[in-house]
C-alpha cells in the first residue's frame, strides 16, 4: 500500500454534531442522548408540537400532554391515569420531569429503558388503551404528511433523509422533547448547589437534615441529583436501577399486592419482586398528588404517616392487610417518630423541591395555545 493510500482523508471526515444547549445550571451533569437520536433545537421544537397533539390519539383530542400536564410538573391529579376513550389505567401519571436522567421509564418494567421505544406503548398499546392508534399507523402519518406545517418540522429535524416523516421519527422527536423536561433549579438547588444559604427556610434545611438521617431512612431510594435511585446521566459508569416494596399492601399475610398493580412480579414472575416499584424522583412532589403507584395516598402528610408506621394498614375491604408485616417489605421501610415540628421540617423540605421554572417556562408549553390568550 502506498503511503498516499495510507493517510487518512481527512476531506470526507464527518463535522462533529453540533453541541445541544441544554440550559441547565452549570456544573450539573447532562441526560444521556442516544446515539442513534441526536439531539437538536429542531428535533426538539417537533417533538414540543408532537407532544402537544391531539391529533395523535384516536378520539383526536388527546395527547401526551393530557396525562402529563406542565402545572402539575409533568403529571395530570388524577388517582389513575385514563386515557382517550376513558378507560382506567391501574397506575397513576408518573411526572416526566427529568426523564432524562431515568433509567427506567415505567413504574415497574425494568426492560422499559428507552425514551424512543417506552413511547410506542402509550401510543400503540390496547391493554391499557391511550392514545387508541393501533393499526391507525397509515392514518396517523397521513395527518402528518399532509400538514405543511409537520412537512417543514420534520424535514428541518431530520435533513439526511428523504421521508422522514415516520413512526420512528415521531419517536425520537418527542424523546428529544421530552429529555428537555428538565427540573435544576428548585429553591433547594439554589440553596444546595448555588449557595444561596437563604434560598429555603431554616424550617427546610432542618427536614433536609432528617431527610438524609439513618433515622428515616428516605434518602436510600430517593437521594442523589434525582431523588431517585433509578438514575442515569453523562458522568455515572453505569445505569444504576432498583425496586422496592414499601409496604403498601399485604393481602395475604404474605406481601401479596392487588392482581393488576403486583410491580415488578408482573414482568418476572418471581415471587420476591412482589409489590416491588421503582422510587420515583421526589422533585415537584408537592405539585404530583396523589401519590403512590396507584395513587393511593392523596397527601404528602399521608405518605409521612405511612413509612412513619413502616407500612400502611387497611383494616376492611378487598385490600386489608397490615403492610408493616409484609415479609417482602424494603429493610429501610421499618418506621420512625417524629415530633409535630419535625414533621414540618420534612414537609417544608419537600416543598423546597417545587421548581416554578420548569412550571411556567414557555419552552416547554403548549404550541397550539394562541400566545394573545396568554396576554393578560
Amino acid at each position: 500500500m502506498s503511503a498516499a493510500l495510507s493517510q487518512p482523508n481527512f476531506s470526507l471526515a464527518a463535522a462533529p454534531p453540533p453541541t445541544y444547549n441544554w440550559n441547565i445550571p452549570a456544573g450539573m451533569p447532562k441526560p444521556i442522548v442516544p446515539a442513534d437520536n441526536p439531539i437538536s433545537p429542531e428535533k426538539v421544537e417537533l417533538g414540543r408540537h408532537l407532544f402537544y397533539e391531539k391529533r395523535l390519539s384516536v378520539t383526536g383530542e388527546f395527547s401526551c400532554a393530557s396525562c402529563h400536564i406542565q402545572a402539575k410538573a409533568f403529571t395530570d391529579g388524577k388517582t389513575l391515569g385514563v386515557g382517550a376513550t376513558g378507560e382506567k389505567h391501574p397506575r397513576n401519571a408518573m411526572s416526566l420531569a427529568n426523564i432524562g436522567y431515568n433509567s427506567v421509564l415505567t413504574w415497574a418494567n425494568p426492560l422499559q429503558n428507552k425514551l424512543e421505544s417506552q413511547l410506542l406503548v402509550p401510543l400503540f398499546g390496547e391493554h391499557p388503551l391511550e392514545m387508541g392508534m393501533v393499526g391507525k399507523e397509515e392514518e396517523l402519518l397521513l395527518m402528518l404528511r399532509s400538514d405543511s406545517e409537520y412537512q417543514k418540522m420534520f424535514a428541518a429535524a431530520f435533513s439526511q433523509e428523504p421521508n422522514s416523516i415516520n413512526i420512528s421519527n415521531l419517536a425520537k422527536a418527542i424523546a428529544s422533547f421530552e429529555r428537555t423536561l428538565i427540573s435544576l433549579t428548585s429553591p433547594y438547588d439554589r440553596y444546595r448547589y448555588s449557595g444561596e444559604s437563604g434560598a429555603i427556610s431554616a424550617s427546610a434545611k432542618r427536614g433536609e437534615q432528617l431527610f438524609n438521617s439513618e433515622r428515616l431512612e428516605c434518602f436510600h431510594c430517593h437521594g442523589g441529583l434525582n431523588f431517585s435511585d433509578s438514575i442515569a446521566h453523562d458522568r455515572l459508569a453505569f445505569k444504576e436501577i432498583a425496586f422496592h416494596n414499601t409496604g403498601l399492601y399485604n393481602l395475604d399475610g404474605k406481601g401479596a399486592y392487588p392482581p393488576k398493580n403486583t410491580g415488578v412480579y408482573e414482568i418476572t414472575s418471581e415471587p420476591s419482586d412482589m409489590g416491588k416499584f421503582k422510587a420515583p424522583t421526589l422533585r415537584n412532589i408537592a405539585l404530583t398528588a396523589p401519590y403512590m403507584h396507584d395513587g393511593s395516598i392523596k397527601t404528602l402528610a399521608e405518605v409521612i404517616g405511612h413509612y412513619k408506621a413502616g407500612g400502611r394498614t387497611i383494616k376492611k375491604g378487598e385490600f386489608a392487610g397490615i403492610g408493616s408485616e409484609s415479609p417482602l417489605k424494603s429493610n429501610f421501610v421499618s418506621g420512625f417518630k417524629l415530633t409535630v415540628q419535625e414533621q414540618r421540617d420534612l414537609l417544608a423540605f419537600l416543598h423546597s423541591l417545587t421548581d416554578e421554572n420548569l412550571i411556567a417556562n414557555p419552552a416547554l408549553s403548549d404550541p397550539f395555545v394562541r400566545s394573545e390568550n396568554l396576554i393578560p
